[in-house]
């Protein structure tokens, strides 16, 4: 081979070799953390709220949420609190995240609510539309729960004004 061959040949090396080492652009500079989101969250589609704590599914299940207890429409702040949950999920797809149990004793799923980057669950208890109720082994978010009541009554905000 002559010498024009030889270099045509390191160039076709190099250029290869370019390419192969070469990152894709798709590929992001962020590092990747693997966790186990997707085994326990879901998306799904909110039929009509119950109450302020508890909604239908699509799917006709109902639906309670962890950590918090809304007033009933009948007790002070309870029509707010139904309302208030309605204005936030009623007819819109939420994502749920289960802790430990699958189901209360009525057979409704048991499971925290996000809808876009709200925390449902945090948010009306942080508002004053529900207080913190505990019920041991679901408690990841007790501690949260327990702080967003604290601030609510401290600002004297919904159910803490005046019930």
């Amino acid at each position: 081979m002559d010498r024009w061959g030889n270099i045509f040949i390191i160039f076709l090396l190099a250029a290869g070799a370019s390419l192969f080492f070469q990152k894709p652009s798709f590929v992001s500079n962020k590092p990747t953390v693997i966790t186990n989101e997707a085994a326990s969250t879901e998306h799904v589609s909110v039929a009509r709220v119950i109450d302020g704590d508890s909604v239908e599914l699509t799917n006709k299940q109902e639906l309670r949420y962890v950590g918090i207890n809304a007033p009933e429409y009948n007790i002070c702040f309870g029509k707010e609190a139904m309302e208030e949950n309605k204005r936030l999920i009623d007819g819109k797809t939420v994502r749920l995240e289960k802790d430990v149990s699958q189901n209360d004793k009525y057979g409704r799923l048991l499971r925290y609510v996000y809808v876009g980057d709200i925390f449902v669950n945090d948010y009306l208890v942080r508002q004053g539309f529900a207080r913190t109720a505990t019920f041991p082994p679901d408690v990841k978010y007790v501690d949260q729960f327990r702080l967003a009541e604290q601030e609510a009554r401290e600002n004297n905000r919904g159910l803490w004004s005046g019930c």
